[in-house]
């Protein structure tokens, strides 16, 4: 096979990322270089994504390079990846997923229940702020930009009491020590994606897909299509205050027989009004689960918190 071109976004985690799955392409005898692309999000660093609405920032420029044959796979984080992805890609291989929970880094090793009030907790993502608030209204979240070295110095040089990044990148980049704590989902459910890898590469490319499906997690994919489907069914995105978890309740069941369960909540901005739902269904059809549990989101009163973002679901 042809040397592989692996399109890399050029933070240390983005490197990392594809670093790891070049590994795995040559234990299988397949050689590859990494091609780094600067994406929108990269230069333009200091620009709050979320707030904007703007989807995608992290990855374009790595499907254009797809597109246009200058690479012949690209890695990214699941949770910068849009629901609808461009025509003519797709995602042969969702590896098996990391620890999926957000974790606290802080000055002086304090727990978000421990951190004085009125300190500041650099976070850009309107989820974690939404649910900051939720869980201590005294606290300050503030945004916060940059690669995750970059957030650990701002943190270092005072700029922050603490900051919330999510604990497999922490862990991709062996900084665990600086962890002070990891979040259950209960506090601060994760981000759409959140600890997933996916590899995309070109539909026409049946040979690379072929080996590329080898490295898919078939539990993970499920987990992860069926919180995609609930993001695509609310119209959310960044933006919106959602937190979402799919996990395959238990591995040993006959495949026929699995089961997988669906955590989601839609929060205010201000975190004062949460809709949180639970959903079990056939891990078999994944998307139908996600977009059942949306509606039931909806239902409970999702569908005012969006609206009062400024967006209209399912024409209500």
């Amino acid at each position: 096979m042809r040397t592989l071109r692996i399109g890399s976004r050029g933070s240390p985690l983005a490197l990392w990322q594809a670093n790891h799955v070049a590994a795995w392409l040559r234990a299988r005898g397949a050689g590859s270089e990494i091609i780094r692309i600067r994406t929108t999000g990269d230069q333009f660093q200091h620009s709050n994504f979320d707030a904007m609405g703007l989807k995608g920032v992290f990855i374009k420029e790595l499907e254009d390079a797809l597109l246009t044959g200058h690479t012949d796979l690209a890695v990214h984080s699941m949770k910068d990846v849009p629901t609808a992805v461009p025509p003519g890609l797709v995602f042969p291989a969702i590896p098996p997923r990391e620890d999926v929970r957000d974790c606290v880094i802080s000055r002086d090793g304090l727990t978000l229940e421990k951190l004085p009030a009125g300190a500041r907790v650099g976070t850009s993502s309107l989820r974690r702020q939404a649910q900051i608030r939720r869980a201590r209204p005294d606290l300050v979240p503030v945004d916060i930009r940059g690669n995750v070295d970059t957030r650990i110095r701002k943190l270092d040089h005072g700029e922050f009491e603490a900051i919330i990044l999510a604990r497999a990148g922490i862990e991709r980049l062996g900084l665990t020590s600086r962890i002070a704590e990891t979040l259950d989902p209960s506090v601060m459910l994760s981000a759409v994606g959140q600890g997933a890898l996916g590899v995309e590469a070109r539909a026409g490319d049946p040979e690379l897909l072929e080996l590329l499906s080898a490295l898919d997690d078939p539990d993970t994919r499920a987990a992860v299509t069926a919180e995609r489907a609930l993001l695509a069914e609310l119209e959310g995105g960044c933006q919106v205050p959602l937190g979402a978890w799919g996990r395959i309740e238990s591995t040993r069941a006959a495949s026929a027989n699995r089961q997988l369960l669906l955590d989601a909540c839609v929060c205010s901005s201000d975190g004062k009004d949460l809709i949180r739902d639970t959903l079990r269904g056939p891990a078999e059809d994944p998307e139908a689960l996600g977009r059942q549990l949306a509606h039931r989101l909806l239902d409970a009163g999702a569908d005012r918190i969006l609206r009062h973002l400024g967006r209209t679901v399912g024409g209500r």
